[in-house]
Order: C-alpha cells, then structure tokens, then sequence
C-alpha cells in the first residue's frame, strides 16, 4: 500500500473508506489481492448497475476490439456512435414517446451537468439556476454551483453566482412557494433560465420526491418558460425501476443528465439529452476530447438491447428494492430506542442514522465482515446501499445480515 501513500494526492477518499487493495470483480462481488471476497453494495457509486464484468458486455467489448474498432474518434461519425444512437432511440426514447437529441458532453457526469447548465442559459438568454439543498451535481464549478451541501460548495475556493436554493420537497404553489421564493430572487421568474432536480437525492441522503411534487414542478417550470433539467446520473438507467428515474410521475424534463451507468460497463461516458428546440449550439461551442469514447459506445448500446428490450429488468428490480426494504425495516424495528429511519426506490436505499459517527462506524463494521456500503447525507449520517441491479437474493440476505451485525455492533460501541 505504500505506492498510494507516496504518490497519490490526499484528495483520495473511498480508499480511507476501505483500506484494502482490490484485484478482480465478477457480478456484485470484489476481491482483494490476496482473494478476500466483499460484497458490493457500493457498484461503483451507481456506475455498475449490471455488476462488474458482466458477461455479454464484456464479449461485445473483446469482439470490438478484436477488429480493430475505431477506439477514440472525438465527434466524428463512427459506425459504434451510430449504433449507440440507433439502439438508445429504439430501446428507450420512441417506446416512451421522447424525443431528445443527444449531446456528448465528455466522459463524466459534471460534463453532462455542464453542458446542461451552459445550454439551458443560452437557450434562454437568462442567467439564473434554481437548485435545492441536499443536492449533488458534480465537482467541477459549475456543477459546485448547483451544489446544496455548504461544506462541498466551499472546494470551489471561489464565489458560485447566479444559483438559488430551494428546499426539496417544500410546496411548490401558493403563499412562500415555488413560485415566490423564485420572484423574490435576485433573478426572479423572468430571470431564471433552469431548475435542476434529482428525483432521488443520492448523495444528499437518498432523499425521495414525491410524484406529485415532482409533477407540479414540472407544471410551474413550463408556466414560466424554465429549463427542467433532471439530473438522472446516479438514478438512471433502471436504479430506481423504469430506466429514467422521472417515468413514474410521467414527466418529460427539457433536458436530461446521464452518466455513470450509462456505458454499461464501468467505461466513461455521459450523454446530455435535450428537447430538439434547445439545440441552439454552433458547432464546436460545447467540445471535449473524449467525448467520443467508443468503447463506451459499444458496451452501452449492448446494455440496452441486453436489458431493455423488455420489462423484466424493471420488474426484478422493483422486486429485489422490496425485499432490501423488508430487511431494512426488520433492522430498524430491532432497535426501536435509536430513531434509525429508512427510505429509499427500487435499489437506492439508506439507513438514516443519528450522526455521521454512527454511520461511519456501521460502514466500517460492515467492511471488517466483508460488505462494501457507502455513507450520504448532509452530514454524512445515512448509510447507503446501491448494490448492482444484477444481485442475487441470497446475496441481499447476505448483505443485509453483515449489516444488522454492524448495526448492532456501531450501537453497541455509542453507549
């Protein structure tokens, strides 16, 4: 380990997390060099929703480069982008009825976020972005702007202007709304160019909006001619159920943020979607050099003909959600004195705990007995389960055993 101490910067976090250097994965399952299993109920941050190394993704990638496939080519027309494109117009935009033209932003989520921001203030020539607390949109500026934790705001080491807070979840309409809050802006309604949303807040705390609230949103953005931009990086490509975490309150945002899983494979790649009569770009104005990443290309477009050609995904998912959700209130109710808490959809869960120590002490603990869970939240106080949307039953049995033992045993270590 002393290789990672001597070189890389400090700024490396999930490997204080998790101190152990890992060597191969296969499905939800990594291992240490010296073979040590942990089960994975991290995936990548939501980057492997269909496990690590799945194997008809990885035939497609070896296949490709077997060939000789054309790997990097910036915007120009290559045959796996439009293969890509074809596949993700007839697997998810025309059976939902969408209509979205695709932007490729760069390889992360924060390009995608950018792209979004950037457009939606051209499209409308107005400055200001509403954005609500608890949010998580990226790290780099712009994307810090949109930020709603005060603590990650501060790394941008310089002022964010142009940005509103808004409270998640808080009415939408009438007296202090929405609406108010916005036209006592410095901006003011005919000010503002956006609002970005997650419709579950990931790292915030897996903080779920309603879908009425969701749906007034999107009624009050259209009534003053606001870009919503729906920032569906963590919760896309079937975390929550249907692939955009947005179909079940059955709106259409302007513009849609998608990274993460979207490769499929744990490759980067972020695609920014907008609403055709946004496309008000002059060619080169948004750019970047590995925004043409085709083995990304290749490993997403066999995702979606893999695990989108139907609804059994979708289904699965919703069912094994449902039985973490089960055993998460089983562990709640055993310890009925501590106000633990849960939330979640589909396989985005969190344990609300009292304090970020307590949290910390539950991931800790459940790494010691082979299990990999994050912590979200405004102070890092909910411990979060995102485990790839290929996991097996037993696997969550596992998981959920390994963590009402870490449970038990954070408790016991805070009286």
């Amino acid at each position: 380990m002393s290789i990672f101490d001597r070189r890389e910067s400090e700024v490396r976090s999930y490997s204080r997390r998790w101190p152990a250097v890992f060597g191969r994965a296969a499905g939800s399952w990594l291992y240490g060099v010296d073979e040590t299993p942990y089960l994975d109920f991290f995936a990548g941050a939501g980057t492997l929703n269909y496990g690590h190394n799945d194997p008809v993704l990885k035939r497609a990638l070896i296949s490709y480069l077997e060939q000789d496939g054309v790997t990097h080519a910036l915007d120009m027309f290559t045959a796996a982008k439009a293969n890509l494109l074809e596949t993700l117009e007839e697997k998810i935009l025309a059976p939902r009825g969408l209509d979205y033209k695709v932007v490729f932003p760069g390889p992360a989520g924060a390009n995608a976020v950018e792209a979004a921001l950037k457009l939606a203030r051209k499209a409308t020539g107005r400055k200001w972005v509403a954005y609500f607390r608890n949010a998580f949109h990226g790290m780099t500026l712009g994307a810090l702007s949109v930020n709603g934790n005060p603590a990650v705001r501060l790394s941008a080491g310089t002022s964010l202007a142009h940005c509103l807070e808004l409270p998640y979840e808080q009415q939408l309409t009438g007296t202090n709304g929405f609406e108010d809050m916005l036209a006592d802006s410095a901006g003011g309604l005919a000010g503002t160019a956006a609002v970005i949303v997650e419709t579950v807040q990931g790292e915030g705390g897996i903080n779920v909006a309603r879908i009425p609230w969701l749906r007034e949103l999107s009624a009050v953005c259209r009534r003053h001619g606001i870009v919503l931009i729906v920032d569906d990086i963590q919760m896309g490509c079937g975390r929550v159920g249907p692939f955009f975490s947005f179909e079940d309150a059955g709106i259409e945002p302007d513009i849609v943020c998608l990274s993460k899983s979207i490769s499929g494979y744990g490759l980067p790649m972020a695609l920014t979607l907008i609403r055709p009569e946004l496309d008000v770009w002059k060619p080169g104005e948004h750019n970047g050099t590995f925004r043409g990443f085709s083995l990304a290309f290749v490993t997403g477009a066999e995702a979606l003909r893999a695990y989108w050609s139907d609804e059994e995904l979708v289904k699965s998912t919703r069912t094994k959600g449902e039985r973490v959700a089960v055993g998460l209130e089983q562990i709640r109710a055993s310890y009925p004195e501590t106000g633990l808490t849960i939330r979640g959809r589909g396989l985005a869960w969190g344990l609300q705990t009292g304090d970020g120590d307590t949290a910390d002490q539950i991931s800790a603990a459940a790494f010691e007995r082979g299990l990999l869970v994050e912590t979200c939240g405004r102070d890092g106080e909910v411990v979060k389960l995102l485990p790839p949307l290929s996991v097996t039953g037993g696997d969550i049995d596992r998981a959920l055993e390994i963590l009402d033992a870490s449970v038990k045993s954070a408790l016991a270590g805070r009286t």
